[in-house]
């Protein structure tokens, strides 16, 4: 995976499991950014309409996604 990220001109920010032997090194505020997006995404599937896709077009399943993520930045607010 890390590899076909650098051949698409990306970087790859995924830290190793301890039980490894080759351990790549990770910059702490990028991970910590990575993180807040996983878990954004995380909180978004908790909508039924957006896990679910119901909507067979993909500006209403859009439509959806914006909605939940706007009631999900008020909450945080």
């Amino acid at each position: 995976m890390i590899e076909f990220v650098a051949a698409h001109g990306g970087r790859a920010h995924i830290p190793t499991q301890r039980d490894r032997a080759v351990q790549r090194t990770v910059e702490p505020t990028l991970y910590r950014r990575r993180n807040l997006v996983e878990r954004f995404f995380c909180k978004l599937k908790h909508f039924r309409r957006v896990a679910t896709r119901f909507d067979k077009l993909a500006r209403n399943f859009l439509a959806a996604v914006l909605l939940a993520s706007a009631r999900l930045w008020l909450r945080s607010l």
